[in-house]
């Protein structure tokens, strides 16, 4: 099986999603969010105080 490219990492609510994805190849986190089921989602780079991306260490088989 190939690996997943992106993985959830954390997840939050049921109609108003907060998800964390981190891309496996980079380890670059993403903020997926939706108000609610219908009205559509965004996503962006999750970055931390220095307004840098969060990087998470990839290891293999993550």
């Amino acid at each position: 099986m190939a690996k997943e490219r992106f993985v959830e990492t954390y997840s939050q609510g049921v109609t108003n999603i907060r998800k964390i994805i981190v891309d496996t190849e980079t380890g670059v986190n993403y903020v997926l969010m939706s108000s609610n089921k219908t009205s559509g989602c965004g996503v962006t780079v999750l970055l931390d105080r220095d307004g840098k991306p969060v990087i998470t260490p990839v290891t293999p088989g993550m």
